[in-house]
């Protein structure tokens, strides 16, 4: 098989690891692609957005399996493209993609079907949305959302009524997130631990992953902005074994009929981001695609071959009787980002001590914003490295893959120092 994986993140280079495992596999191509994906596969310049080029070359190629890494292709139609060219890919229509693309379809989705989820409202004007925040929910902190696709940063939490008014402003002139953001959803805000819960699904069965726990804020503690996630571990101890028997039946059960009975039917990576607090759940949100950097560790304890089910999905089929099978140790991920990130990622800072990892036992560095200038690593994007293990328990990991970490230097490094740190205490 030929497979073709679009995306040039840290994800990117975690699912090409793990689909280059597969004795089905001959050839792996990754546009764009970044330094770590050339390492196993051939990487291909045409940007992830650029649907007819993508589509010329899947066809020339005669590529078996295209694989989606992140949200605006799916958004743009690349499944419904390329399956009227009659190429499997893996990942959701553009009807079905808006799952994730707009906030407020999504919110009023799980409305609909039952799927718990915090209360909320949806504007797009300036007073309308004031006057929400300012009568209705009077108690921060509150929660303002760009509707549409933000990078994983379209959220603010704000802490007082003059705060929330200049985001819901900022949001609304363009001015913040530009047209993801000219019509926003404003929620309760609630307490508790997140998870991620990712699934499988062929439009009716649904194949959970195992549990994941993300960490969206630059610093430790949670705080400071809003990133595309600074570093995320498997499994997630939160997520009980009643907790994911509620999530499979009030959220991905629901959602799946739910997009079914829309007409949307739903085949992909089906990925909801959650909010626990003891028994309860709440659904924050919906992704359409594997997520960043949970992936990570994800497909570092999946001993499954990855590509017979992508592959059934692909082809319309029915996966009831695939099982994926779980390494039990815990595996983390540390994400090592720009100087100046989130908001101006500096460029061009040469990277050392990558290649010291190679002969590390249980580790592996995959690569996000790196590229190769006159033979040197060089930062290129806002998150530049995922250094990933795996061990016997939380601690045993938290202890290999920080040492890992401070192996990577380049001007300017930033990461946290707490991942996985909850997992300890329970």
């Amino acid at each position: 098989m030929k497979i073709l994986v679009i995306g040039s993140g840290g994800r990117e280079h975690a699912l090409i690891w793990k689909i280059k495992q597969s004795p089905l596999v001959k050839e792996i191509f990754c546009a764009p692609g970044n330094a770590g994906t050339a390492r196993l596969g051939i990487n291909i310049p045409i940007d992830a957005k650029d649907l007819t080029e993508l589509l010329a070359f899947a066809k020339k190629s005669r590529i078996d399996l295209t694989v989606i890494g992140p949200e605006v292709p799916l958004d743009m139609g690349i499944v419904d493209l390329f399956e009227a060219e009659g190429l499997k890919i893996l990942g959701p229509s553009q009807k079905a993609a808006q799952l994730e693309a707009n906030k407020a379809f999504s919110k009023d989705m799980m409305k609909k079907y039952g799927v718990p989820t915090a209360r909320y409202s949806v504007f797009d004007k300036i007073i309308h949305a004031q006057d929400f925040v300012e009568d209705l929910l009077k108690t921060p902190p509150f929660v303002i959302k760009a509707s549409g696709l933000a990078a994983g940063k379209g959220v603010v939490i704000a802490q007082s009524i003059a705060e929330a008014n200049a985001a819901i402003k900022g949001m609304l002139t363009g001015k913040l997130f530009g047209d993801a953001g000219r019509e926003i959803v404003i929620e309760e805000y609630l307490s508790g631990e997140e998870a991620s819960f990712l699934a499988f699904t062929d439009g009716r069965n649904i194949i959970p992953l195992a549990s994941s726990q993300d960490h969206k804020k630059l610093l430790d503690g949670d705080l400071g902005p809003n990133t595309g996630g600074m570093g995320a571990y498997s499994p997630a101890p939160v997520v009980t074994p009643a907790i994911h028997d509620k999530v499979m039946v009030e959220v991905m059960r629901r959602m799946v009929d739910g997009m079914a009975k829309e007409r949307r039917t739903y085949r992909g990576i089906l990925y909801a981001g959650l909010m626990i607090n003891g028994d309860d759940i709440k659904t924050l949100e919906f992704n359409c695609r594997f997520g960043d950097p949970e992936c990570q560790p994800l497909m570092m304890r999946l001993k499954s071959d990855i590509v017979p089910i992508m592959m059934e999905i692909a082809n319309h089929g029915d996966i009831r009787h695939f099982k994926l099978d779980w390494d039990p140790r815990p595996a983390l991920c540390i994400v090592q980002a720009a100087h100046g990130y989130p908001d101006a990622p500096r460029k061009g800072d040469e990277i050392v001590g990558l290649h010291d990892l190679d002969d590390w036992k249980d580790i592996v560095a995959f690569l996000a914003g790196v590229k190769v200038v006159d033979g040197k690593l060089v930062t290129d994007g806002g998150r530049i490295t995922g250094i990933t293990g795996i061990a016997e328990t939380m601690q045993a990991v938290i202890d290999l893959v920080y040492p890992a970490a401070h192996m990577v230097d380049f001007d300017g490094r930033q990461f946290r120092d707490d991942i996985g740190r909850k997992a300890l205490g329970r």
